[in-house]
């Protein structure tokens, strides 16, 4: 067989064998921003239920190790994050909005422009500011806050994430037109949405250069 068939032939095959999914838990903040985490293979993603969203509330994913419970203990009370792929998954039990818990279990990440991006349910601020008026009263106080968000258990918005100090912080409207400013025809088009939901704000967020 000619050589050049041969090596075609070895590359082909190489390209229909499936690869593995590359998998790297970090431990905190800093392990994160310096990229220094642990490889690992025998780790599971699993979209969670909305049953599961309004029983026990939570962010979007479960990741375990099928195998391994005592891993699996680690990867929901003490990991910071976890990249499978491309893809980052942010441990929603490490992240705080002001003095507002996020839940437990991960969040899918998005990375632009050096800026971690996540979605979680809305508290706080932010679950008043995405609250819609003509379904429900609008509250005033802590306490309105609370009952808003146990209302928006599978609703979304971003959070900015930043690595140095493990602060969270809720992606309004303003931040965006931050972002956007070096895109004026983006930005042009972005001014005249009226909603801060993760579906329009990632919209833009996905567009940044």
């Amino acid at each position: 067989m000619p050589k050049n068939l041969l090596i075609g032939l070895y590359a082909l095959l190489l390209f229909a064998l499936p690869s593995a999914a590359q998998q790297i838990v970090y431990g905190s903040a800093k392990a994160l921003a310096e990229e220094r985490g642990d490889t690992v293979s025998t780790l599971r993603v699993e979209r969670r239920t909305l049953n599961q969203l309004y029983l026990m509330g939570g962010a979007d994913y479960r990741i375990v190790a099928p195998d391994n419970p005592s891993f699996s203990r680690y990867l929901r009370k003490r990991c910071y994050a976890v990249r499978i792929d491309t893809t980052l998954y942010i441990n929603c039990r490490k992240m705080r909005y002001k003095r507002y818990r996020l839940g437990g279990w991960y969040a899918p990440a998005l990375e632009k422009q050096g800026h971690i991006f996540y979605t979680a349910q809305p508290v706080g601020q932010a679950a008043t500011k995405t609250l819609t008026p003509i379904y429900t009263q609008k509250l005033r106080g802590e306490v309105g806050d609370a009952i808003q968000a146990s209302g928006l258990v599978d609703k979304r918005v971003f959070y900015e994430l930043d690595l140095k100090t493990g602060h969270s912080y809720f992606v309004d409207k303003g931040r965006v037109q931050e972002l956007l400013s070096g895109q004026p025809d983006l930005l042009e088009e972005f001014q005249k949405e009226t909603n801060e939901s993760a579906e329009v704000i990632g919209k833009y967020l996905r567009q940044l250069k």
